[in-house]
C-alpha cells in the first residue's frame, strides 16, 4: 500500500503567510509533551510498531506500508519540516522559510549545525537531490504537488528553493512527511543504510526489527534516550500481548480494545490522541452506482454515527461529518452536522432510480482494528433503509492492487487529521495522484486554489469553508467518525508524543525513569 495514506503521520494546515520562519524544531517545540520530572538520559525504549513482512519497505521515498519501517525512518532521518505543539508546523532540517509575494517561491534556510551520521555537513546540494529523487518516484506529484523536478534549486549551501506552479501558502506543511533528506548521489543499493540526520542512526536491522542509537550530535539538541529497538508485530493483539506481559516499553497505535484491557491495570499508561485516524467509507463517483451525488448523499444519512463510534470505536473517537481534516484550525465546525434520516435517503434513493433489488458490494481489509466492522454495521444499518450491503474481506495485497483508487465501494483509513488542504490536494482536486473516489468538480477544484492561495487567517478560514461545503455536500467520502490514536506505555515511559499522525514517531524526548 501507499505510505501517503496508511502512514500519512505529518499532515497539517495553518501556517499562513503571516508565519513566515519557525524555530527549528527537534524535541523542545515539535510533538511531545511534558509529563513532569527532571529527564534522565540513558536506557533503552523497547517499542512495538505494527508491520508485515510482505510490505517491509528500507527506502525513505519509497511506499511505506509497515509503521515499523516507518517509524525506523522517521527516526533516522529528517524531513524539513514537522509537526509542533504551538503551530502546526515547525523546522526540523529546515530552520526558517519565506515565501515570495505571490505565494509561488519558497526559500528555506537548513538549520545550522545539522550534519549526516557520517559527520559530514547537511548541504542545500543534499537536499535539492533527496527531494528530486522524491519528486522522481511514482507517488512525486501527490508527495509534492505543483512542484517539478527542475523547481527545486540550491541558492548557496544553506539554502533550497522550492518554486510552485501556482500560488500555495501551505507548502512549508506539505514537507512535513516525505522530504527526508539522504547525501547527494547515494546510490540506490546504498539507500537502507545510508546515513541519515535524525535523533538517531541505524545500528542494525533485521526483517523488520531494528535497534537505533543516539545520534549525540543532531541538531535538534540532545536525546535522552541511549537506543530505541523496534520490535514488528503482525497484528495489534499479538503486540498488545506483548505489552501486557512487559517484553516492549511501548506499544504504538495499540487500538481501542487494547485500551480497554488496560485502562483497568495501573502499571500501563494509555495515552489518546483525538482526531488521529480518519476511516471513510469512499464512494466511487465517476461511474457505477454511486455516481449520482443523490445516492451518495442518501449513504451519509443513513449510516448511524453515534452507533458507529460506539461499538466499532467502543468509544475511543468522535462523530464526524464527511469531512477530511476535522483537527485543522480551519476547521469548519459551522456546517450543521449530518444526521440520519432513513426517510430522505429513501427518497434521495427512490429520486435517483436506485436499484434496491442488488447487493452492493462493500470491500474492505482487516489491517487497522475496526475497518471490518465499520464495514459490517454499516451493511446492517442499510437494511433498514432497504438497501442490500454485502461486505468483503480482502487480503492487504489484495486490496491495495485490485481495490484501492479502482472499487465502486469500500473503507479506508488515513493516519493524519490536521490539514483540510492536505486531502484536497492528494485525494480530491481533479487529477490528483490519490484520488480514492475518482471525483472531480471544478467548484472544488477552484475552491482549493483559492484557500491555498489566501495567506491572510481570516480570509483563510472563510475560503476553506467554502472548500468544506463543497466536500460535505457532494464528495465520495462518507466520514462517519474520527478514532483516538491509542498507545500504551510502561509508567517510567515520560513525554510520550501526543500530538497524531506524523507527531506520534517523534521520540527524540523521551527518557525513562529508572
Amino acid at each position: 500500500m501507499d505510505w501517503n495514506r496508511r502512514q500519512v503521520l505529518w499532515a497539517g494546515g495553518g501556517m499562513g503567510a503571516a508565519a513566515l520562519l519557525a524555530a527549528c524544531g527537534g524535541g523542545k517545540d515539535a510533538a511531545s509533551s511534558g509529563s513532569g520530572g527532571t529527564p534522565q538520559k540513558g536506557g533503552t525504549l523497547r517499542v512495538g510498531a505494527l508491520g508485515r513482512a510482505s510490505a517491509i519497505t528500507r527506502d525513505p521515498h519509497g511506499n511505506q506500508g509497515n509503521e515499523s519501517d516507518y517509524l525506523v525512518i522517521a527516526l533516522v532521518y529528517d524531513t524539513l519540516t514537522a509537526p509542533g505543539l504551538k503551530q502546526n508546523t515547525v523546522g526540523r532540517l529546515a530552520s526558517a522559510w519565506k515565501p515570495s509575494a505571490d505565494l509561488k517561491t519558497w526559500r528555506f534556510t537548513l538549520a545550522k549545525g545539522a550534519t549526516f551520521h557520517d559527520g559530514s555537513p547537511v548541504t542545500a546540494e543534499d537536499v535539492v537531490w533527496s527531494l528530486r529523487r522524491l519528486r522522481n518516484t511514482p507517488a512525486g506529484a501527490a508527495r509534492l504537488p505543483g512542484i517539478t523536478a527542475d523547481h527545486i534549486t540550491a541558492d548557496g549551501k544553506d539554502t533550497v528553493v522550492l518554486v510552485s506552479d501556482f500560488a500555495n501558502a501551505e507548502l512549508p506543511m506539505i514537507t512535513r512527511l516525505s522530504t527526508f533528506i539522504l547525501k547527494k548521489d547515494t546510490p540506490d543499493k546504498d539507500i537502507a543504510k545510508a546515513p541519515g540526520t535524525g535523533p538517531f542512526k541505524l545500528d542494525w536491522y533485521r526483517g523488520g526489527n531494528a535497534r537505533l542509537l543516539r545520534n549525540e550530535h543532531w541538531h535538534g539538541g540532545p536525546v535522552p534516550l541511549d537506543a530505541i529497538e523496534v520490535t514488528m508485530f503482525e497484528s495489534p493483539q499479538a503486540m498488545a500481548n506483548a505489552m501486557l506481559s512487559g517484553q516492549i516499553d511501548l506499544a504504538s497505535n495499540a487500538g481501542a480494545v487494547a485500551a480497554r484491557t488496560a485502562d483497568a491495570r495501573k502499571d500501563i499508561q494509555v495515552i489518546r490522541r483525538p482526531n488521529d485516524m480518519a476511516m471513510p467509507l469512499v464512494m466511487r463517483t465517476s461511474g457505477g452506482p454511486f455516481a449520482d451525488a443523490r445516492v451518495r448523499e442518501a449513504m451519509k444519512l443513513i449510516v448511524d454515527r453515534e452507533a458507529m463510534v460506539k461499538q466499532v470505536l467502543s468509544g475511543y473517537g468522535t462523530v464526524a461529518n464527511d469531512i477530511l481534516g476535522t483537527g485543522d484550525p480551519g476547521y469548519a465546525k459551522n456546517i450543521p452536522q449530518r444526521t440520519r434520516d432513513l426517510a430522505k435517503a429513501k427518497q434521495l434513493l427512490t429520486e435517483a432510480g436506485f436499484d434496491f433489488g442488488k447487493t452492493y458490494q462493500l470491500v474492505t481489509t482487516e489491517d487497522i482494528a475496526g475497518l471490518a466492522e465499520s464495514a459490517t454495521l454499516f451493511a446492517a444499518q442499510a437494511r433498514e433503509a432497504g438497501v442490500k450491503v454485502e461486505v468483503v474481506k480482502q487480503e492487504s495485497g489484495t486490496f491495495y492492487d485490485k481495490t484501492w483508487l479502482k472499487g465502486d465501494f469500500y473503507t479506508n483509513y488515513w493516519g493524519t487529521n490536521d490539514s483540510v488542504v492536505f486531502f484536497a490536494s492528494k485525494t480530491m482536486t481533479t487529477g490528483s495522484g490519490q484520488n480514492e473516489a475518482g471525483w472531480s468538480d471544478k467548484d472544488f477544484d477552484a475552491a482549493y486554489h483559492k484557500a491555498i492561495a489566501t495567506g491572510a487567517p481570516e480570509a483563510r478560514t472563510a475560503a476553506l469553508r467554502d472548500l468544506q461545503q463543497i466536500e460535505h455536500d457532494r464528495s465520495g467520502y462518507l466520514l462517519w467518525g474520527m478514532a483516538d490514536g491509542i498507545d500504551l506505555a510502561a509508567p517510567n515511559v515520560h513525554r510520550l508524543p501526543q500530538l497524531p499522525g506524523y507527531g506520534r514517531v517523534q521520540l527524540e524526548n523521551v527518557w525513562l525513569s529508572r
